[in-house]
């Protein structure tokens, strides 16, 4: 069997050029006569391999100076605690629900501090962006949370939210590097990688260093301070080795592309592909409001849980892969990252304008 379209929210496809290079390089990466899996983090030959993948992300985002970039362990799920251990300095923050993950980093923050609920989009199952213009932000909020892309619901914050001053921080996992962004806008962004970047077991966060302090929450375990990792430069205990190689070789990857301007530019015209044929189909519907859809994740119904469960059986036999939706949405979602070639998305809307002739 040949390389399927995969259309997992993650982990996710991955660029074939990158998967190919990591083959060949694999028992013997540049003439070191091993594999980077096999090698110490505290080799030349390594530290060349982690400090290149920082500068090429640094390159791709335009990361300022007084940014860190730290790559650590766990996925993003370990980082809605570690967030308010570092940040939560008066014990107070602010939290936008826009679906599943801003929920459960929002429930998690909750034991560690007084978390309010800033907006959500919780009454219509979390099919659009809540206004964010002029939310009612208490004085003493340590920082404004969001996820940025929803991956469930296939939500995006196009506009990021009016935070009046206060830090803003952004889970950023399903939607990084598809365009460019402004970092000097956060406080903070992370994501774990495996959706748009690498394979499971990393996650990057991007931290302004004025708020790298000492002065975290008094349980907050030594390998979920951020200035610990931030001072040993990602190095303080053994980092996930493997993964991050992989990611330095898709930072190369996007650079090749053109940047990000380029991705974006791709982006929109994959999602263009299969959001056009949703606004015209009479069998298949989109979930999102039109203003508010991401670029990355689609999810879409037909109304008949049977007739969904029929067409991802077909899908799966024709070649495309994780197509099933979210238990808490149902349906489909196609979620088509930076990776997935554009004619992946001909091919899948082909498909399903075929099943829709069939079952008109």
């Amino acid at each position: 069997m040949g390389r399927i379209y995969n259309f997992s929210a993650g982990p996710a496809v991955l660029p074939e050029e990158v998967l190919q290079e990591a083959a060949a390089e694999m028992m013997d990466y540049q003439g070191c006569g091993m594999s980077v899996m096999e090698m110490s983090h505290r080799s030349k030959v390594y530290d060349k391999i982690i400090k290149d993948a920082e500068q090429d992300l640094r390159d791709l985002l335009n990361i300022p100076d007084n940014y860190k970039v730290l790559f650590l362990q766990g996925g993003a799920s370990l980082i809605f605690a570690s967030v308010p251990m570092n940040l939560m300095k008066n014990r107070k923050a602010g939290y936008i629900l826009t679906g599943q993950w801003a929920k459960k980093a929002f429930a998690e923050a909750k034991i560690y501090g007084e978390a309010i609920e800033l907006a959500s989009s919780a009454d219509k199952t979390f099919s659009y962006i809540p206004d964010c213009s002029d939310l009612d932000i208490p004085e003493d909020l340590d920082y404004v949370y969001i996820c940025e892309n929803n991956t469930i619901y296939g939500t995006k914050f196009h506009k990021l939210p009016n935070t009046k001053g206060k830090i803003l921080v952004s889970d950023v996992s399903s939607c990084f590097l598809s365009e460019p962004i402004d970092v000097t806008k956060y406080g903070m962004l992370y994501a774990g990688v495996q959706k748009n970047v690498g394979p499971a077991g990393v996650q990057i966060v991007i931290i302004r260093e004025d708020l790298l302090t000492d002065d975290v929450l008094p349980y907050t375990p030594t390998m979920m301070k951020y200035k610990i990792h931030a001072d040993n430069e990602s190095l303080y205990n053994t980092p996930p080795c493997y993964g991050i190689y992989i990611c330095g070789k898709v930072f190369k990857w996007i650079k090749a592309m053109g940047g990000l301007e380029v991705m974006k530019k791709r982006n929109e015209e994959k999602a263009k592909v299969l959001y056009d044929f949703l606004d015209q189909s009479k069998l298949f519907k989109g979930t999102v409001v039109p203003e508010d859809r991401s670029l990355m994740n689609v999810p879409f119904v037909t109304g008949d849980e049977a007739l969904d469960a029929e067409f991802i059986a077909a899908a799966k036999a024709a070649g495309f892969e994780n197509l099933k939706g979210h238990r808490t949405v149902g349906g489909m979602r196609a979620s088509i990252y930076n990776a997935m070639p554009k004619e992946g998305v001909e091919k899948l809307v082909a498909f399903m304008k075929k099943f829709e002739e069939e079952h008109a």
